[in-house]
């Protein structure tokens, strides 16, 4: 199933030939199972289009989604992550993408909201930056502990509690950060190898944020995938 609406653009089919040849070769991955399966796809590029403010093209990846087979509790993998990297905008869009995609998107009674214990947060920043705590959140932690517990809370809800596994939780992390150009997304390279991710299926991860963000998306990520002493990220 393709979704190509560049291809429909009378000036581009008279002369750019090569452009929607290329942007054609890009769809048939992004479009397609492959390393990843083509609805978490579509949920990727309906996430980055969020990022990047494009409602329309995340409503079309959205619907894609649906079609291929996500469901209403997958979908809200993307709420979710939305609401911690992107904030309130961003996710209440999103939610109402998936409001407007699904027939009855029913949701389970509401949940107890979880505490961070002392120390909890400390713990799961050197768990999961391998002994170290990045320089912004050490500060967030000494000035404002409070937020830097809802900093943690909020992380595990991204990665640790998604309704999609930790591995494709920081391929949808990644994504959306390819969609900004950040430079957090080497992080993102990391937890999702440390969550199991092989670099084909990060690459197409990161492929998804094309349709919103432009080659420049794999341009800001893509090098951090060649070998260490090419520049890449060691494993």
């Amino acid at each position: 199933m393709t979704n190509n609406p560049l291809m429909e653009v009378a000036l581009l089919q008279g002369h750019a030939p090569y452009t929607l040849a290329g942007y054609e070769k890009f769809r048939s991955v992004i479009d397609s199972d492959g390393a990843l399966p083509a609805k978490f796809k579509a949920l990727f590029a309906a996430a980055a289009a969020i990022d990047r403010r494009h409602l329309a093209l995340a409503r079309r990846e959205f619907r894609r989604g649906v079609v291929l087979g996500l469901t209403p509790k997958e979908a809200t993998a993307g709420l979710i992550v939305l609401a911690s990297l992107r904030g309130e905008a961003a996710a209440i869009d999103f939610a109402l993408i998936i409001h407007e995609s699904f027939d009855d998107p029913a949701a389970p009674p509401p949940q107890a909201l979880p505490n961070a214990a002392a120390g909890e947060a400390e713990a799961n920043f050197r768990a999961y930056w391998a002994g170290s705590i990045p320089a912004p959140l050490a500060q967030l932690m000494r000035l404002l502990p409070a937020a830097a517990d809802a900093y943690y809370l909020m992380r595990r809800g991204s990665i640790d509690a998604n309704p999609l596994s930790p591995k494709y939780g920081e391929l949808l992390l990644l994504a959306i950060l390819a969609a900004g150009y950040s430079p957090m997304a080497a992080t993102h390279v990391r937890g999702a190898r440390n969550a199991g991710a092989t670099d084909e299926e990060i690459a197409e991860a990161v492929l998804c944020a094309i349709p919103a963000a432009g080659i420049a998306a794999w341009m800001a990520v893509g090098g951090m995938l060649a070998p260490p002493e090419e520049g890449g990220i060691a494993r």
